[in-house]
């Protein structure tokens, strides 16, 4: 797949930019955890020697190696190793399904695994010839010579991004060194260097701390790693830390701005903070700018890249109910069912291309096929699976996923709708839209809601006041209330889970 034609000029080779931070700035913190902080000099270091150590397991360039570990700087430094000796990485995901990981380890064909302790035996089953533990690495890094780096081209592999998946086996998603270096140069712009500091509360697999994580190390920022996220601790080490940058999900800025003790924490040193991997709420956006120090900045994208459109929150306060323009070098259109692009107002699917699109799903080449569009003009668009139109300035209004919209009586519902109608009751913290079996409807909508602790909100007068709001199509069926919404580990609520007892019900 061709992404947008961009220079690279300045391309950027980040094991080479790792040992220039090493070389320039080797005092200053790089990495910092609850019980570890490595500088500059100490983290090329110990990328140089791990690198030497895959190597003597037999890692070559352009073979594939895995990790299965948590938020942590060892993870970080063997992301790091596997790209200094010419490899590519594969992050996979904690908490997939052992199924799942059975089937990303044959799709990924990495010879060798490094593993957090208490997954070596999860990893020790898979079809991959040698497991590391990462909590030994200290001794078997200890009588090794560092590795120098291997100078990276645009074309070489990088890495291989699976979804967390169930039972079956998520795609991997592969990038190249042009796709990370565009993106590194790409969020330069939100002012990142030296004096940057980030803190990374999501996982080391997931894309979302790849798009800050990464574009960090290349600039020679520090960054500050949670292993597990905790919104007092987050703010506390916002304030210690003088946290300048983070990646967050929605539901993270929902819980963080729901904290008691919010407003006590001092976060005047945030400039910038981006959310990604689902759409922000109006409201949260406007808590967000009224309560948080700082730009926000909405990003919508996929890690397949080619769908990219940025909203700042702050500069367009009449399109919070958008996702943003398209970024420079980016096309977004939209399409119908036969594949014909759409004028705006019009709904249909998104699709995107941009100077970031992915080489191809591994070992999927049909699969590459059914994720692209290409244009009359010769351009490659990634498929988004999503709903939207465009408005009249050129944003980007998403409706649903076109798996999630609900088809009642023969109409369109979008999920999103209700769900930010149901957002706007004082008594209500969560919530997701699913569709239902419907003797009558085919489908219809049932809402289901995480209230506000002690309020004593019923479920019926949850039902009558949204319903009162939306249009008579949209009505709820009714409403049930949970304790919480089932979530991976970026904060996507799993719908799939949540329509899965309903179906299994219906009769056939």
């Amino acid at each position: 797949m061709q992404p947008a034609a961009v220079p690279d000029e300045q391309f950027i080779d980040l094991p080479a930019a790792i040992r220039r931070h090493a070389a320039e700035n080797p005092g200053a913190p790089a990495l910092v955890a609850e019980d570890q902080v490595l500088d500059w000099a100490g983290f090329g270091d110990r990328v140089a020697r791990t690198a030497r150590l895959l190597e003597g397991q037999g890692v070559r360039p352009g073979d594939v190696v895995a990790s299965l570990a948590g938020t942590s700087p060892d993870h970080v430094v063997v992301y790091m190793a596997s790209l200094w000796l010419g490899a590519c990485m594969a992050p996979l995901p904690l908490g997939a399904h052992p199924d799942a990981l059975a089937g990303m380890a044959n799709d990924c064909g990495a010879g060798v695994i490094l593993a957090d302790a208490e997954q070596v035996p999860l990893a020790s089953g898979l079809s991959i010839a040698t497991v590391i533990d990462l909590s030994t690495l200290d001794k078997a890094l200890a009588t090794l010579a560092p590795l120098p780096p291997r100078t990276a081209s645009p074309g070489d592999a990088f890495d291989i991004i699976y979804s967390s998946g169930t039972t079956g086996t998520p795609k991997g998603i592969q990038h190249d060194h042009r796709f990370r270096s565009r993106q590194n140069i790409r969020l330069k712009g939100y002012g990142l260097g030296r004096d940057s500091v980030a803190l990374v509360s999501t996982p080391v697999y997931s894309n979302t701390t790849l798009a800050l994580l990464l574009p960090m190390i290349a600039h020679g920022g520090r960054m500050v790693l949670m292993r597990k996220f905790n919104e007092e601790r987050f703010l506390e080490l916002c304030e210690a830390h003088r946290v300048t940058h983070m990646m967050l999900v929605p539901v993270q800025y929902r819980r963080l701005l729901a904290h008691p003790r919010f407003d006590a924490f001092d976060l005047t040193s945030c400039q910038v903070k981006l959310s990604t991997s689902a759409p922000l709420t109006p409201d949260l956006v406007r808590d967000a700018l009224a309560r948080w120090p700082g730009r926000l900045v909405n990003i919508y994208g996929m890690t397949e890249g080619g769908v990219s459109a940025i909203l700042d929150c702050g500069a367009f306060p009449d399109k919070l109910h958008t996702v943003g323009r398209a970024i420079n070098g980016a096309v977004i259109r939209i399409l119908d069912a036969e594949g014909n692009a759409l004028p705006p107002g019009e709904v249909g699917e998104v699709v995107g291309h941009s100077p970031t699109i992915m080489t191809g799903y591994r070992n999927a080449p049909d699969k590459t096929r059914e994720a692209s569009w290409r244009s009359p003009d010769g351009l490659d668009f990634i498929r988004s699976g999503d709903m939207g139109k465009l408005d009249e300035d050129g944003f980007l209004v998403l409706l649903d996923r076109s798996k999630d919209m609900i088809i009642s009586g023969g109409f369109n519902i979008y999920a999103v709708d209700l769900e930010r109608v149901l957002l706007e009751h004082p008594d209500v913290v969560d919530c997701a839209v699913i569709g239902i079996p419907s003797a009558r409807w085919g489908e219809t909508p049932l809402g289901l809601v995480v209230a506000r602790p002690d309020s004593g909100v019923t479920p019926k007068q949850i039902c009558e006041w949204a319903n009162a709001r939306l249009g008579k199509i949209q009505r709820l069926s009714a409403v049930e209330l949970r304790a919480e919404l089932p979530r991976s580990s970026i904060g996507k609520v799993l719908k799939r889970e949540l329509r899965a007892p309903y179906l299994a019900a219906a009769p056939e």
